[in-house]
């Protein structure tokens, strides 16, 4: 080839981390940078509300976005994100996003972050991580959605590595992990596997009272176009879903969240 010598092109790359600190009488330290931000909305009822964003408005090749929450003993709060969050088509080095939550003695965390939209061709890596002290607990919600369903478009290219760690005093004791390759889309469509449907979604509560809401739970898992099954391995509750649509898929998670919480659902949630 010739050198033309025209200079190469450089593509610009969003890189952003947020991190809270909260204690019960509200928020210690706030940092923020890049694309990535945190709001605390004023709150009235249920648990205080840490509301994460990415201004990018998605993830592309190469980017890299960080959210944290360290809440201190005794503080109960929910964090969730504005909106979903996209995987675009990448050429290049997957985005990496992580997610780093530590919950001290006797406090709760509902990390319940809305969708994350997997494009034709995306490539995405995250990693979800949980310290719990003594006593403490959590609940973490995760939902897919493979293409812009709206577009009729559907995934045939993917690269998707999603991993999900629970330690307490430094021990693993949930470790859940999803993989997603060309030839696992294609293998998805098989009956015997999730027959093609293109929304998925894991809640998992660990506490040491989670296995006693199994029954709760099983209960409201009706939802029409959604396929469910909840287990409740000790200390831990684990439902996984499968869904024709993502709206069919978060109508069956408000019910189950209803189910086995008392606190109202994320405000910033079209529910």
């Amino acid at each position: 080839m010739f050198d033309t010598g025209a200079p190469s092109i450089r593509m610009q790359r969003s890189h952003g981390a947020a991190h809270v600190v909260m204690e019960p009488r509200g928020l210690i330290d706030l940092a923020q940078r890049g694309s990535a931000k945190a709001m605390l909305p004023r709150m009235t009822a249920g648990l205080p509300e840490i509301v994460f964003l990415n201004t990018a408005g998605g993830l592309a090749s190469g980017d890299g976005l960080s959210f944290g929450v360290d809440l201190r003993a005794g503080t109960r709060a929910l964090a969730t994100t504005q909106t979903a969050e996209r995987a675009y088509r990448a050429t290049g080095a997957p985005a990496r996003a992580s997610v780093a939550i530590t919950v001290g003695a006797g406090g709760w965390l509902d990390w319940l972050p809305q969708e994350t939209i997997l494009y034709d061709d995306a490539r995405l890596e995250r990693d979800t991580t949980v310290d719990l002290a003594p006593g403490a607990g959590c609940l973490l919600l995760e939902m897919l959605v493979l293409g812009r369903l709206a577009m009729g478009e559907r995934p045939t290219r993917l690269h998707l590595r999603d991993r999900r760690v629970v330690r307490r005093a430094g021990r693993v004791i949930h470790h859940d992990a999803l993989s997603l390759d060309d030839d696992a889309l294609a293998r998805l469509a098989n009956p015997a596997m999730t027959a093609g449907a293109p929304a998925l979604a894991t809640l998992a509560m660990i506490a040491d009272d989670a296995p006693d809401r199994l029954a709760a739970a099983r209960a409201v898992l009706d939802e029409p176009g959604v396929t469910a099954a909840a287990s409740a391995p000790p200390g831990r509750l684990v439902i996984r879903l499968l869904a024709t649509d993502g709206w069919p898929l978060r109508r069956q998670i408000n019910r189950v969240l209803r189910a086995l919480r008392p606190d109202p659902l994320p405000r910033i949630w079209q529910v």
